[in-house]
């Protein structure tokens, strides 16, 4: 019944979009929006908190409505920052920071807006980095490691800010190009092509940009440090296509792909790859 529902709900709510569309097709696009912008309930289970507690803690203001919670780790190696995807939180990299401590990085790891102890309920790659650069410049990583949006996110946020201390980035398993996410959303909950155009229009006038412009692949050509990039040839999340896009215009990444690891990438050979290459 659970699964039914599932497959249902997301047609219900595009049915009320698209017929919102008919008569205000800009409140449709909010709303399509809105829905695309909020993850489910991603907060830290007890266990995972309990793991997080052997950090020390700090909530960081991002804007007046927004706070991030981060964690540290401190080692006298040069500081590795950590960034999670879409409904995860800042545990997810629990045995790479177990691996990171014993060769005494620094780590820092925190939870996206809307994910784990952060505030808010709307997590989007424009906010996500809006809350990267704000850390960023709080801690000044050597070292930025992102995980699906989190690696979209550090594409996007080296195209923008262009940080100065970065040194080394790592890409694994992330989606490039907004408008195949977008044919998803589109197909996911049935709505039309009269409320997509509006949506395209809203992100536009928001953002300034739209989705076929929103590339992470013409982003990494910006991109001039070091990267290792990896992806699994059958992650069924995120194309492999995006990760060999990002290869080709990223003049000084290396590129892995691997065969069953899904999109999780959580495997020992992987975090091998990743320590190896940062140091």
């Amino acid at each position: 019944m659970k699964k039914i529902l599932q497959k249902i709900l997301p047609k219900v709510i595009g049915s009320q979009i698209n017929l919102l569309a008919l008569y205000n097709k800009e409140a449709a696009a909010k709303k399509a929006f809105l829905i695309f912008s909020m993850p489910r309930a991603v907060r830290t289970n007890p266990e995972q908190q309990e793991y997080l507690n052997s950090s020390q803690q700090e909530k960081i203001s991002i804007d007046e409505k927004l706070t991030v919670q981060t964690y540290r780790w401190e080692g006298k190696g040069k500081t590795v920052l950590l960034i999670h995807g879409w409904e995860s939180n800042a545990h997810r990299w629990w045995k790479l920071i177990d691996q990171l401590r014993e060769k005494d990085y620094n780590i820092i790891a925190f939870d996206a807006p809307a994910h784990g102890g952060s505030s808010g309920r709307i997590f989007n790659v424009p906010l996500y980095t809006k809350s990267l650069e704000v850390i960023t410049q709080h801690f000044k990583p050597e070292i930025h490691i992102g995980h699906s949006l989190g690696g979209m996110t550090n594409i996007y946020h080296f195209h923008k800010h262009n940080p100065e201390h970065i040194q080394k980035m790592v890409v694994l398993g992330a989606p490039s190009e907004l408008s195949e996410i977008m044919v998803d959303y589109q197909n996911l909950l049935g709505m039309t092509d009269r409320v997509m155009h509006a949506l395209d229009e809203y992100i536009y006038k928001r953002y300034g940009f739209t989705f076929d412009n929103f590339s992470g692949s013409a982003f990494a050509k910006a991109i001039t440090i070091p990267g290792l990039i990896i992806h699994d040839k059958l992650d069924a999340i995120a194309p492999v296509s995006s990760s060999r896009a990002f290869h080709r215009n990223w003049e000084k990444s290396t590129y892995i792909e691997t065969e069953g690891f899904g999109h999780s990438l959580y495997q020992d050979e992987v975090r091998k790859a990743i320590i190896d290459f940062i140091a």
